[in-house]
């Protein structure tokens, strides 16, 4: 089955062509980070006007580079929430207008279960297919969420973990406008933490009920350091900061793995791409003798191959949608 993916939910316009739920035969991405750093964050109202100029294009490179005409294709995915109201009904009608003229059924994906099935992706030219399968435990970590989901089955996902303030990406951003540094902040705070001392700041880890997580204490306290004046090395700073969020991350993914018995544990989400995370939590695992998952960068941002993903396996679990499908800005599940 080829699926036609589509995402825009924030601020990258994608469209992908994935066969099989895993095969990827292309991938798009237009992203607008150019568009919003003046503004040192997304502004919605201008994303929104820029997915209208790009979905087009977009889908029509996504054919060209899969080799595959719009006839071709069997179903429709298309991310329907969470994320920015405005944004996501740009690739949502996109996706029903297809639907509706070529007659192909249509899912609406949860844009945080499409970052878990960015872990089944793989392309035919570069590393080969990942054998991950359910059940498995994902952490998820991106701008907007920080959850621990158990993936019980291809069509089952329990969320068993949650930020109660900031996401972990959220605070990687929030951060590095207090240090100064341009928009997006969460790669710049990683690329500056590679030559900083992780121990030079004792910043705090938050203690939290259960398997949860809160980084607005941790922000706070990068704040209130640098207002008064710091002392050390900005990648110093950097580096302390990044080594409090990631060993909450990887604490709380360990008990969640022992809690529900799984021995596979997949990153998700754009946050996955941090080098520190990456290999504190390919340590922890190896510690624990747990299978670590992580797909390849371009999988861990905002992608429509993680949606088209998602939409293989809703299909197959007999879910579609009517063209009466709307957007969710706010939901988690």
């Amino acid at each position: 089955m080829t699926i036609l993916g589509l995402e825009t939910s924030c601020d990258e316009t994608s469209a992908s062509v994935v066969r099989d739920g895993r095969l990827v035969l292309s991938n798009i991405i237009a992203s607008q980070a150019d568009v919003h750093a003046p503004f040192g964050g997304v502004v919605p109202e201008l994303a929104a006007r820029k997915h209208i100029e790009s979905v087009t294009f977009i889908v029509d490179e996504a054919l060209r580079h899969a080799g595959i005409e719009l006839d071709g294709i069997d179903a429709y995915a298309a991310a329907n929430g969470p994320g920015l109201a405005g944004a996501l009904l740009v690739g949502l009608n996109y996706a029903k207008a297809l639907s509706f003229v070529y007659n192909k059924p249509l899912v609406g994906v949860n844009h945080i279960e499409g970052h878990v099935c960015a872990n089944f992706l793989y392309e035919a030219d570069k590393e080969g297919a990942s054998d991950l399968t359910p059940p498995f435990l994902s952490l998820v970590v991106s701008g907007g969420h920080t959850l621990l989901i158990v993936v019980d089955d291809s069509d089952t996902y329990r969320i068993i973990g949650s930020t109660r303030d900031d996401a972990a990406g959220e605070a990687f951003d929030k951060v590095a406008r207090v240090l100064g540094l341009p928009y997006p902040g969460g790669p710049e705070i990683d690329r500056l933490a590679e030559n900083g001392l992780p121990d030079a700041v004792s910043f705090p880890r938050a203690k939290v009920e259960g398997l949860n997580f809160s980084f607005s204490g941790l922000k706070t306290a990068v704040l209130q350091f640098m207002s008064k004046g710091g002392g050390v090395p900005i990648q110093d700073v950097a580096a302390s900061f990044r080594q409090a969020v990631v060993d909450v991350l990887v604490e709380r993914a360990m008990a969640a793995s022992e809690q529900e018995g799984l021995s596979r544990v997949a990153l998700a989400g754009g946050v996955a791409c941090n080098l520190g995370l990456r290999r504190k939590m390919a340590e922890a695992c190896e510690k624990k003798g747990l299978s670590l998952f992580i797909p390849p960068p371009i999988y861990c941002t905002d992608n429509a191959a993680m949606i088209a993903s998602r939409g293989y396996f809703m299909i197959q679990a007999g879910r579609a949608d009517g063209l009466g499908l709307n957007a969710f800005p706010g939901r988690i599940r």
